[in-house]
């Protein structure tokens, strides 16, 4: 009996570039997040959120190098990962964070510490932290750990935000702080780095106005598949035009879609998923006003 050979798809030139320059932000921001925690938040018993505060508090008390047990905590987190949401989304998350935990175990024997006025290391830990997940955000990237845990939950229960899940998460490792450093202060460094790293990542991802964002046309046959796709996996809502085609004289169906700047490369990589031979643009837009963006006036 004869056995059919797999066919596998030659990747076309343009998608390696896609993938060596979203591979070479992601690296460049997983070493600026390495610095900030390496050279200024952990230094100064600085935990900031998420699996790394918890990481740099097991630094602290058993000397434990914070990158590998960063990575070994999102283990767990990668397979639930996986079972939710199959191992496609999956892919630059886990590149992302080991991206990460290598960086910040390599450079902590070779990067200087600051140890000088404390407001200031939580500052500009927070201003490197939140540049490095801009970028590793920007190109479709996550360094796990909550981000992960958030959008399974919220999978499970749509009625409890993202954002909200994250905010506890955050709350819980700074009540942990109290009690690992045993100083009110430590929190509320912690509390200053989590704050200056929200607002570098809005900056980065929305720019100087949070109206401002991305419009995307997608002319796709797979329409109500993809439609589904954007709805679901990044809750953006979808506008669906019709049009023709000047010279066949067929009838398409567009999808219009307001999105985030970082969110246009998960659509891409979605959207090529499903139909390779979809025609999409990606527009900028000045000023986007409602649910999800800037508030309405």
């Amino acid at each position: 009996m004869k056995k059919s050979a797999m066919k596998f798809k030659k990747p076309t030139a343009p998608a390696v570039k896609d993938a060596v320059l979203d591979y070479s932000i992601i690296a460049i921001g997983a070493v600026l997040y390495a610095l900030s925690v390496v050279v200024f938040t952990s230094p100064n018993n600085i935990a900031p959120g998420g699996l790394t505060g918890i990481a740099t508090m097991l630094n602290f008390m058993f000397s434990l190098p914070i990158g590998t047990i960063m990575f070994l905590m999102n283990i767990p987190l990668f397979i639930w990962g996986a079972i939710e949401n199959g191992l496609s989304f999956l892919t630059k998350t886990i590149i992302g964070t080991a991206f990460v935990s290598i960086a910040i175990d390599v450079l902590t024997p070779f990067a200087p510490y600051y140890t000088g006025d404390t407001i200031l290391a939580a500052i500009f830990g927070g201003i490197l932290n939140g540049v490095g997940l801009g970028f590793i955000f920007y190109r479709g990237g996550s360094t796990g750990g909550t981000d992960i845990i958030a959008l399974n939950i919220h999978k499970r229960m749509p009625y409890i935000s993202t954002g909200n899940i994250i905010l506890i998460a955050d709350v819980i490792t700074l009540v942990m702080v109290y009690f690992v450093y045993n100083s009110i202060e430590s929190v509320l460094y912690a509390v200053v780095a989590i704050f200056v790293s929200i607002k570098v990542i809005d900056t980065i991802s929305y720019g100087t106005s949070r109206g401002n964002g991305k419009l995307m046309f997608i002319i796709t046959n797979k329409y109500s598949e993809i439609s589904k796709e954007i709805m679901n996996d990044l809750e953006r809502g979808v506008t669906l035009l019709d049009g023709e085609g000047a010279y066949s004289g067929e009838k398409k169906r567009i999808i219009m879609c307001a999105v985030r700047p970082q969110q246009v490369f998960r659509i891409q990589n979605s959207v090529k998923n499903i139909d390779p031979n979809a025609f999409i643009i990606v527009t900028t837009a000045g000023t986007i006003r409602g649910k999800g963006f800037a508030r309405k006036d």
